[in-house]
C-alpha cells in the first residue's frame, strides 16, 4: 500500500509567499542573496522557490542568479482588479460628485509603464464649456503624469509602500511644473505625511495654471489603487472647503474596495 505523503508545513507556504512578495519589492532585478537578506530565509530555500516561480511564470530569471517579477504576477493582478467597479458605476459616481461639488470630477489610476505614474481613466466636466476646458482635458487625459505633482498625484504617492515612494522621489520634479508645484524635497515629504494624517490632499495650481484641486485615495484594503480628484478654477477654490472635501472623500470611499472584493458603502 502506497504511503500517504504528508502535507507541507504551513511554514513552507509562508516562505513561498514571503519570497514572491520580496521579488516585487526590490525595485528591480534582485539576486538570491538580496532576497535572503530581505526575507531571512536560507539561500538554498530561496533558490528552490525562485526556480519553481520561473517554471510557473511568477518569476523571470533575467541572468544567472538574478530575478524579477514574472508575467503571471501581472495576470493575477489584472484578474484581481476585475473586482473593481464597472465603468457605468464609475461614471455615475463621478457625475454625482461633479453635480454636488461643482468643478470637474476625475478618476486617476496608477500605471507602472515608464515608472509609476497617474493616468486619468475617466472624468466628467458637467455643463462647463468644452472650449474653456480644452487645456485641462489635454493635460489630464493625454498621457501619464508624475505622482509628485498635483493633489491627485500626491495623494497616491502618500499611500504607496516606502520602496515605491523612493523610486518616484528619485526621479526628481518634472521639467516644467505648473506654478504651484512643490519643488522643495522637504516640503514634498512633509505634505505626504500631512496627507496620510488628513486622508486627502489640496493642490494650488500644481498640475495646471489657473486650476486648484482636492483629491482622496481610492484604496483596496491598505493598497492604493488610484485617486479621485475634484478640479476647480482658482477663483472658485476659496472660502470654506469642508463640504467639497467631504464629498470628494465620500466619493473615493464609495469607489474603494474592501477585503472580499465588495464595494465600500
Amino acid at each position: 500500500m502506497a504511503r500517504r505523503q504528508a502535507a507541507p508545513a504551513v511554514g513552507t507556504h509562508a516562505r513561498v509567499l514571503s519570497v514572491l512578495r520580496a521579488v516585487t519589492q526590490g525595485g528591480g532585478v534582485q539576486g538570491v542573496l538580496d532576497l535572503t537578506r530581505s526575507t531571512g530565509i536560507p539561500d538554498s530555500t530561496v533558490h528552490r522557490i525562485l526556480q519553481a516561480g520561473v517554471e510557473t511564470r511568477a518569476v523571470d530569471q533575467v541572468s544567472r542568479g538574478r530575478y524579477r517579477p514574472g508575467p503571471a504576477m501581472i495576470e493575477m493582478a489584472l484578474q484581481a482588479m476585475t473586482s473593481a467597479p464597472a465603468a457605468a458605476d464609475v461614471q455615475q459616481m463621478l457625475d454625482d460628485l461633479q453635480k454636488s461639488a461643482g468643478g470637474v470630477a476625475l478618476l486617476f489610476t496608477v500605471t507602472g509603464f515608464g515608472g509609476l505614474r497617474r493616468l486619468c481613466t475617466d472624468y466628467t466636466l458637467g455643463d462647463r464649456d468644452p472650449e474653456t476646458l480644452r487645456a485641462l482635458t489635454y493635460k489630464i487625459g493625454s498621457m501619464p503624469r508624475s505622482l509628485r505633482v498635483g493633489a491627485a498625484g500626491r495623494v497616491i504617492l502618500a499611500h504607496l509602500p516606502a520602496h515605491m515612494q523612493q523610486a518616484v522621489l528619485a526621479e526628481g520634479p518634472p521639467q516644467s511644473p505648473a506654478p504651484g508645484a512643490i519643488r522643495d524635497e522637504a516640503a514634498l515629504l512633509a505634505s505626504l505625511a500631512d496627507i496620510r494624517r488628513r486622508g486627502y490632499a489640496i493642490g494650488r495650481q500644481e498640475a495646471l495654471a489657473g486650476w486648484d484641486g482636492i483629491a482622496a485615495p481610492v484604496m483596496w484594503g491598505s493598497t492604493v489603487m488610484g485617486s479621485i480628484g475634484l478640479g476647480l478654477p482658482v477663483e472658485e477654490m476659496g472660502g470654506d472647503l469642508r463640504e467639497a472635501i467631504r464629498r470628494t472623500c465620500d466619493a473615493a470611499r464609495a469607489m474603494s474596495l474592501i477585503p472580499g472584493g465588495k464595494m465600500a458603502v
